[in-house]
């Protein structure tokens, strides 16, 4: 099944990046949940993260195109890696969790549908919700910002 991942951030009007498509097991186990969903995409993530491999350029560049649709998605790099440490699955799950359970990402499914079916526009804030996810849906995750300052 695929599913879409999006990425935002509190006061930026795009997201970070665009909707990432995902495949989840077909078919989900009963009883799937919020908690079961966010492992799945972080153990993803770190794969992919220790799938890249340090490029042997010489002379690393970015041909015009490069430049313009990394510049779209808000980040111009070469993506090379600088070091050969690799993304522990388990601890990343760990970290994403607890980042959850501390507040620092919501949940919502659907955010544009905006209707009330199936948790469908509804932020997800227990991780121990059971949640139904269709073909085709988009998980929405919301970084949320702290403001820090001084005021004199």
């Amino acid at each position: 099944m695929k599913i879409y991942v999006k990425l935002k951030s509190v006061g930026k009007r795009k997201p970070a990046l665009e909707n990432i498509p995902y495949d989840l097991p077909d078919p989900l186990e009963s009883g799937f949940t919020l908690c079961r969903l966010i492992e799945i995409i972080v153990r993803k993530e770190a794969e992919k993260y220790n799938s890249r491999g340090a490029e042997n350029m010489l002379v690393p560049f970015l041909t015009e195109n490069e430049i313009e649709d990394q510049s779209a998605a808000g980040k111009v790099g070469f993506g090379r890696l600088y070091s050969d440490k690799k993304a522990d699955p388990e601890k990343a799950v760990e970290t994403a969790l607890q980042g959850f359970q501390d507040g620092l990402f919501r949940v919502v499914i659907n955010a544009d549908a905006g209707n009330d079916d199936n948790n469908e526009g509804k932020e997800i804030t227990d991780l121990d919700s059971e949640i139904s996810v269709n073909e085709g849906d988009t998980l929405t995750f919301i970084r949320l910002t702290f403001l820090a300052g001084r005021l004199w």
